[in-house]
């Protein structure tokens, strides 16, 4: 980077782990999944997928612009819980956006699945009743709209856009926070993601993909906690989720300014497309953006204590995300935490979530477990199968990689 790098002010996450990130933390540092019983919607015998990561209902009665009134227009649960993380994030970070700063906050929080519950709803209504839709049906489906509906929160008239990466998209949202502080058009940068794709032709659609893990028809049912396993030797794929991450960048010069806490820093990033396939990623790709990554930062890779993996457990996805990892890095990769195997996959806001548990962990000298990790000869890494640990982690590497060959990773830096 040319400029000096941006620092990461507040945050804030909703996970299948909780709606309370203390507590989300907490049940990650004690192994505990999020994963249960899927009942977002009626499921038939037939059905493929039977468990999921979900979010539990907030009390909205807390916070007055998630009213019932205030949601009426906007039943897509993405607004709700999107924008209580960007609330919640600016809270932390002692941020109050005036006027004056307003045209200096940038907005990147975005989404990859959107509001289509709403559209579908809408949709299943003309089918039965003959009714026209709702008018707030296509903007509830607008992939941009909960990022609009930030400025609408906060009064940050800034650059805006909807950066849309798939599974990739809350890393990205960072990257791109990141491009508009680095190019002098912002002082602080809004970003994250927010997924709620438990919708039900979404969840049966990853299923004929051969993605998402879905249950046995014959034999006895695993325990749902059991299923997310990245990296694991029996691992079945991915185990869909809910959840939102904000979080807030500023310029170094700004959070010194008016006397914001900073002790992480993004380092360095990269993004790269594998411009190949569109779902099975490429291996080549894959290590280029690792390695831009730590490359940007200006540090060697002995500086690397941990890497915040991506692993969504897939067969495909996993060996080739390790297959990068042993490109780099040799037979000395870095200690690997799969936090997808406690909250399941959230999607674009996936990556969102993981940044701000990296985050939590470096501050805490914490790295998360990955669990239900039964090891893969093939994929020898040290995945923290054992619990919880103890470790000192001034640079951490992020991954995350998208639908349509979009990848991005990241490095953080501790600085306090």
């Amino acid at each position: 980077m040319t400029s000096p790098p941006p620092v990461i002010v507040g945050c804030d996450a909703v996970s299948a782990l909780g709606t309370n990130l203390e507590a989300q933390w907490e049940r990650a540092v004690a192994g505990l999944s999020g994963i249960e019983r899927l009942t977002r919607f009626p499921i038939s015998a037939e059905f493929p997928v039977r468990i999921a990561g979900e979010v539990d209902e907030i009390d909205s009665g807390t916070y007055p612009f998630l009213s019932s009134r205030s949601l009426a227009l906007w039943p897509s649960p993405i607004f709700k819980y999107g924008l209580l993380v960007v609330h919640r994030a600016l809270v932390n970070s002692g941020i109050d956006i005036t006027p004056a700063l307003a045209p200096r906050v940038a907005v990147t929080f975005s989404s990859a699945v959107g509001g289509l519950d709403a559209l579908l709803a809408a949709d299943r209504r003309m089918i039965a009743e003959g009714r026209l839709p709702p008018p707030y049906a296509n903007p509830n489906s607008c992939i941009n709209m909960v990022g609009g509906k930030v400025p609408i929160l906060t009064g940050a008239t800034g650059p805006i856009t909807a950066t849309v990466t798939a599974c990739a998209t809350g890393l990205t949202s960072v990257i791109v926070g990141a491009m508009l502080l680095a190019a002098g058009r912002a002082d602080v940068a809004i970003c994250g993601a927010v997924d709620f794709a438990l919708v039900e032709p979404i969840v049966a659609g990853f299923a004929t993909m051969n993605g998402a893990y879905q249950a046995t028809m014959d034999g006895p049912a695993e325990p749902a906690p059991r299923a997310s396993r990245p990296f694991s030797v029996d691992r079945r794929g991915f185990v869909i989720s809910e959840g939102a991450g904000c979080i807030i960048l500023a310029t170094r010069d700004f959070a010194a300014a008016h006397g914001l806490a900073s002790g992480i820093e993004l380092a360095g990033w990269s993004m790269t497309a594998d411009a190949r396939h569109f779902v099975a990623p490429r291996l080549e790709t894959v290590t280029r953006c690792m390695a831009e990554s730590i490359d940007t930062a200006g540090i060697s890779l002995h500086d690397v204590a941990s890497v915040n993996a991506h692993a969504t457990s897939t067969k495909v996805g996993d060996r080739i995300e390790y297959q990068a990892l042993a490109s780099i890095f040799g037979d000395r990769v870095p200690p690997v935490s799969a936090n997808k195997s406690l909250t399941g996959h959230a999607m674009g806001a996936s990556s969102a979530i993981e940044t701000i548990f990296a985050i939590e962990g470096m501050q805490r000298s914490t790295l998360l477990p990955t669990i239900n990790y039964t090891p893969d000869p093939e994929l020898p890494l040290d995945c923290v199968a054992e619990g919880a640990r103890g470790l000192e982690q001034e640079f951490v590497l992020k991954n995350a990689f998208g639908f349509g060959g979009c990848n991005a990773c990241v490095v953080l830096h501790r600085t306090a």
